[in-house]
């Protein structure tokens, strides 16, 4: 798991570089079963990530034990294949009170089918984020800038008085502007039409949605309000595998299930 040359391996582990070579070759063929640590309540976090060769990576992730206790390696995020997993947490009997995610309209749909009953939170710093690179930094558009000074505030909201306010101001700006954000452009010859301001129109469309699950958090604090924990695994690993860029497909998945082991290995020995 860490950067270590054969070399430094061969003096430590008293082997040849054949026989760790052997021993390398025999784990990235045989990766371990994932052991679910089932729990009442568990505050779920869901989020996938892409790696090179179009493999995808979904985690089901225990925020309050920081325990990975289910993930899929796809090739994207699909509503069948995350309907299946939330189903096989049920029936291996993880209570889910709460499910953080980015949005995401599979995992959405997935979890409003398995878990009507569970809270949904969308990850506030994705919505900001996705509303700035929708924007940019700087947008020349008045109406656009005043979209991007609320959602910097977004993760600034504490408490339900701060979120009540903001929503008033947030459906202010939206009834003074709708008809700019809505307004279409249409093409005399085709007949086709787009949305004149596009980004402008995609940023206020893609809050609006979010906002039915936006403060979810407020009602009770053990509720994530972000999926920055999860992110910051997805980051570390890669860090791991970009030690071995020459891993082949199959390789690289098992290499993943031995990270994703050994990682849920040291949370068990911490909180059990």
């Amino acid at each position: 798991m860490e950067r270590q040359v054969y070399q430094s391996l061969i003096r430590d582990s008293k082997m040849s570089q054949s026989t760790l070579q052997r021993l390398f070759k025999f784990y990235l063929k045989e990766p371990p079963v994932n052991v679910i640590s089932s729990k009442g309540n568990v505050h779920l976090l869901i989020d996938g990530t892409y790696f090179e060769n179009g493999l995808c990576l979904i985690l089901y992730y225990d925020y309050d034990i920081q325990y990975v206790q289910l993930f899929r390696q796809t090739n994207q995020e699909k509503f069948k294949e995350i309907k299946e997993d939330l189903l096989n947490l049920k029936k291996l009997g993880t209570q889910i009170y709460s499910v953080t995610c980015d949005g995401h309209k599979s995992i959405m749909k997935a979890v409003s089918t398995v878990l009507p009953n569970s809270i949904i939170q969308r990850c506030v710093v994705h919505v900001k984020r996705q509303i700035k690179s929708y924007l940019g930094i700087k947008p020349q558009l008045p109406q656009a800038r005043e979209l991007l000074y609320y959602s910097k505030q977004i993760t600034k909201i504490h408490t339900q008085e701060q979120a009540t306010a903001w929503l008033r101001e947030v459906h202010d700006w939206y009834n003074k502007h709708e008809a700019f954000i809505n307004q279409k452009s249409i093409n005399d010859i085709t007949g086709r039409s787009w949305y004149t301001h596009k980004h402008l129109h995609q940023a206020a469309t893609h809050l609006i949605n979010a906002i039915p699950y936006l403060f979810s958090y407020l009602s009770d604090e053990q509720i994530p309000k972000s999926t920055n924990q999860i992110e910051g695994y997805f980051a570390h690993l890669k860090e791991k595998l970009t030690l071995h860029r020459g891993l082949r497909l199959e390789a690289k998945k098992n290499f993943i299930k031995w990270y994703l082991h050994f990682k849920n290995q040291e949370k068990r020995n911490r909180f059990f």
